[in-house]
């Protein structure tokens, strides 16, 4: 039987914090290297509640200790951060167990926890090289645009940026803008898809007064707000022939006319435009002007799926918590293991756009230390089970399918709504399966 002299001096050897509470739980015992991380002093911490001495950011909602009391199960370096007695913040990883007599009863529990300042540090260097503006990656194609990204900027030539929606075209071109010489500049916005197509042209070059019934006024066009800045042409594939025409000689001559106007005005605009379109078929396809594909496409940068790059869904995860805690005033800390497995699972058919609404979908609901299933979205929350843990991806997706045409008496419509995918997604994804039954 350990003493407590020798009890002591064990717990003061490991390099670790460590601390021990009885079944209500107060404080049995303490090391030097938890008093030290606490800036406390060990007797004043024996006998007071576990909370009263630990101020961790999990304490309130998400106790590590309540959790392994209750369900007997051992909590592994768990990252979360306590603040000390001086008021400074740090990270820790928490690991917690049973404490048992010699007779195998539990009699409290015991918490190690490790200051990782030092690696946290290292963490957010490391990350600071996946962020270039407001784009957030560490995949190898981001990673060497990245590395070119401020020689594009500087270039003032037209971008044409491709990719599916949610990609974070409009994140690319305003970095184009701000690390471009134009950045003092304003940068304008227009969605080419969102505006009908008999004013687009009015938008876009502006009019003179008693060009039409209601002009009464000059109005200058999106072009003119922008001189000297950038023009974003955001879904520009959307675009008539008529006003291709238009944008066609806009830039090959780098002057306009307003509508009613009859003197042609110099511009000086860098033009960078995005389109979820492939640009080239529809060009092959005879609805789009060759020729404007070729005067807007001298820089071309295609942006994956979100699907392709799996890999960022963490640091993506970790970036909107900290852009939505500042929005909303919390301090969520992250996700749950059960959580991030979910969203790993997910083939984010909305892409980083989806990813950001699940997680402020989340901060709505969450008044925890870490966002867990009951507070994602339902057609995530759908998918939550009891896996098994041989199950492959493609066998959990296929039970998800499954439970979702279950639950929907086989509608497939409604199915994927449940599921957050289009419907010809999900067909696809039946058909892939042998999902014939519904």
């Amino acid at each position: 039987m350990i003493e407590n002299g020798e009890k002591n001096i064990i717990l003061d050897s490991i390099a670790d914090g460590v601390f021990t509470v009885d079944m209500n739980f107060r404080i049995t015992s303490i090391n030097r290297v938890a008093a030290e991380i606490l800036k406390i002093d060990e007797s004043d911490a024996k006998g007071k509640l576990c909370f009263e001495v630990f101020h961790a950011s999990i304490c309130e909602h998400s106790c590590a200790l309540k959790e392994t009391l209750s369900t007997g199960r051992n909590i592994i370096n768990k990252t979360v951060y306590v603040v000390n007695s001086l008021g400074d913040k740090i990270p820790i990883t928490v690991s917690t167990a049973l404490l048992k007599d010699n007779d195998g009863n539990v009699i409290g529990g015991v918490e190690t926890f490790r200051d990782i300042s030092d690696m946290e540090v290292l963490r957010k260097e490391i990350e600071s090289g996946y962020t270039i503006e407001d784009i957030v990656s560490k995949s190898k194609y981001f990673k060497d645009l990245f590395v070119i990204l401020p020689d594009i900027a500087s270039s003032d030539s037209t971008v044409l940026i491709e990719g599916p929606s949610g990609t974070g075209k409009e994140l690319v071109a305003r970095g184009i803008h701000n690390l471009s010489g134009r950045s003092k500049k304003i940068l304008v916005t227009i969605n080419c898809a969102a505006v009908p197509d008999n004013l687009l042209e009015s938008e876009l070059f502006g009019y003179k007064a008693g060009a039409f019934t209601d002009a009464r006024k000059d109005k200058p066009g999106k072009i003119s707000l922008a001189e000297g800045g950038t023009l974003f042409l955001d879904e520009i594939g959307e675009v008539s022939p008529a006003i291709q025409a238009k944008l066609l000689r806009y830039i090959q001559e780098r002057e306009y006319e307003p509508l009613g106007g009859t003197t042609p005005v110099k511009s000086d605009v860098r033009i960078v435009a995005a389109t979820n379109k492939h640009l080239m078929t529809e060009v092959k396809n005879g609805k789009f002007r060759e020729d404007l594909y070729y005067r807007i496409n001298v820089i071309n940068i295609t942006l994956p799926s979100l699907s392709s790059r799996s890999e960022d869904i963490p640091i993506l995860v970790n970036h909107f918590i900290r852009k939505f805690n500042v929005i909303k005033g919390k301090n969520i800390e992250g996700v749950t293991d059960d959580v991030m497995n979910i969203l790993m699972d997910h083939s984010f058919p909305g892409n980083v756009r989806e990813l950001e609404n699940i997680i402020e979908h989340a901060f709505v609901l969450c008044r925890e230390a870490y966002i867990g299933m009951n507070h994602l979205p339902n057609h995530l929350r759908h998918c939550e089970t009891s896996f098994d843990g041989n199950l492959t991806l493609a066998e959990m997706e296929r039970v998800c399918i499954i439970r979702a045409l279950e639950k929907n008496n086989g509608n497939k419509t409604k199915a994927s709504e449940e599921l957050g995918i289009d419907s010809s997604t999900l067909w696809r994804k039946m058909k892939k399966l042998n999902l014939d039954i519904f």
